[in-house]
């Protein structure tokens, strides 16, 4: 009797299953940054043509990178499948399955920036329970192949191993993650650190309008935007983390976490924002920064006068090129350690990431840095500026309508419309709305300590029953006033007026 061909398949998808929960627990026990699966990701992050990689995030925001594990999952499943299917032919051929996969998981570690023969570990040992389990599998149907007589009772004997298999591999990814603390362990560091110089009050309540439904003056952390082409964060350990400043100057400099805190730390209101905001987005936030400012750090290394950049490196290999004049003036571009008067979370760089004012997030704003090379845009490039985003990355007058919420009903009548409006760098002197292609109205601002925050603004109109189309428009304090043609985020940042439909009822 011919032994069919799911148990063939289901032994080679248990031991891949067996495999990669071995593999996950040896990487979360070695407090490894990333295993086998999410080290393919972030490869194909790389290596995916630039059309790929935008249409994914156009398409899925952030959900794209989820769905890009998930895929990866699902193709290692056909692969644990077919592994299984050839074992009916012989031994040796489930093999070369195990080894190739086992190859493409240990180049793709090994390919990680700041990778270490450690790091090949959890390749090592998922390889090893892909072998070993497959064999065991495929003995019992081999057994009962050779002796139809016995094949029930190898049939048994099939499901009792299979079943084991299956609760011991949940017990050991689940005991590798309880046992894997390090990222836990540098979150109560990261809770228990104590900044000199860096305080926790709230925001002024002057900067702030007080019309609800319009994005709070402060962005709480917790609700700041993120943007990350890595798929496991970096977890650092203040002690571990040091950032080496070198290129074109005179005397380099590596300085530690206790010797950049040590320094004269500032704090300033600065607002990010994303590249690739839409009209209207929500890709931006507001924080009180604490940090040491760069320009005085690169004021004693003797930086070249024919230097005119600076290439940023994160400790996952994330790279931008960031203007040096945007670095060494007056604004207050500097090594942040704080968000909102605490260590920064983890998810947002700790224990240490740059913020430079004026300048979209892709050319400045690096996470978990740790190099900062002075240099020149002809011999420097980011990760971003490889894929056709614009090298120099100013950040463009732009205005949003937070309430009412486009597709609203409201009562006939007064109604206020409010928001928030940014240009950093620059400054909002005024803020326009307009109803039905009217007159445009002059909006209430907010106060703001800088020109490098948004702004708050508000104006009540008086809306007659019906359809309307309000837009709304941002005016600079250099006069220029935010432009009505609409273009997409790529190359440097999108433009148009943000415009809502309501309708209002008696």
């Amino acid at each position: 009797m011919t032994t069919r061909r799911p148990p063939w398949v289901l032994a080679g998808v248990l031991a891949g299953l067996a495999g990669l929960a071995t593999s996950y627990a040896t990487a979360m026990v070695l407090t490894i940054r990333e295993s086998p699966v999410v080290a393919v990701a972030e490869q194909v992050i790389r290596l995916a043509p630039d059309a790929v990689t935008e249409g994914a995030i156009s398409l899925l925001g952030t959900l794209d990178k989820p769905a890009l594990v998930i895929g990866i999952l699902l193709l290692l499943l056909s692969c644990f499948a077919g592994a299984g299917a050839l074992a009916r032919r012989g031994w040796w051929q489930p093999v070369l399955v195990w080894v190739a996969l086992g190859a493409v998981g240990l180049a793709a570690v090994m390919g990680q920036r700041g990778s270490a023969p450690i790091d090949a570990a959890p390749v090592v040992v998922g390889l090893l329970t892909w072998v070993t389990v497959h064999s065991a599998l495929t003995d019992a149907l081999l057994r009962a192949r050779r002796r139809p007589e016995l094949e029930s009772r190898e049939r048994r004997v099939f499901l009792m191993v299979a079943g084991a298999i299956s609760v011991a591999s949940l017990g050991i990814a689940v005991a590798g993650r309880f046992v894997g603390a390090g990222r836990r362990h540098v979150e109560v560091s990261r809770r228990l650190l104590r900044i000199p110089g860096v305080t926790r009050r709230q925001a002024p309540p002057a900067t702030s309008l007080g019309l609800p439904g319009v994005a709070p003056w402060q962005t709480p952390n917790e609700d700041f935007y993120r943007i990350d082409t890595t798929i496991a964060l970096p977890a650092i350990e203040p002690e571990d983390w040091s950032l080496r400043i070198h290129g074109m100057v005179e005397r380099e400099l590596t300085l530690t976490y206790s010797e950049l805190v040590a320094r004269t730390v500032t704090e300033s209101w600065i607002t990010l924002n994303c590249v690739s905001n839409e009209v209207g987005g929500d890709l931006v936030g507001n924080a009180r920064w604490s940090g040491v400012r760069i320009a005085d750090l690169l004021a004693d290394l003797g930086v070249s006068a024919d230097a005119d950049c600076v290439l940023q490196t994160s400790h996952d290999g994330w790279t931008c090129a960031t203007p040096l004049e945007a670095l060494t003036d007056e604004r207050d571009a500097m090594l942040a350690v704080a968000m909102n008067g605490r260590p920064l979370p983890i998810e947002h760089g700790f224990p240490v990431r740059t913020i430079v004012p004026g300048l979209y997030g892709y050319v400045s704003a690096t996470k978990w840095v740790v190099d900062l090379e002075v240099s020149t845009f002809a011999d420097s490039v980011g990760y971003w500026t490889t894929r056709g985003w614009s090298a120099e990355g100013p950040v463009k007058i732009a205005s949003r309508i937070d309430v009412p919420r486009s597709g609203d009903e409201v009562p006939a009548g007064e109604v206020t419309f409010g928001g928030v409006a940014w240009h950093q760098q620059t400054g909002i002197a005024a803020v326009e709305v307009q109803v039905d292609g009217g007159a445009w109205g002059r909006a209430e601002l907010g106060q703001v300590p800088s020109v490098d925050t948004w702004v708050q603004w508000a104006l009540t109109v008086d809306v007659p029953e019906g359809d309307h189309e309000v837009r709304v428009r941002a005016v600079g304090k250099d006069g220029a006033t935010q432009t009505s043609v609409l273009r997409s985020p790529d190359p440097d940042g999108s433009t148009g007026l943000h415009t809502i439909e309501i309708s209002a009822s008696a």
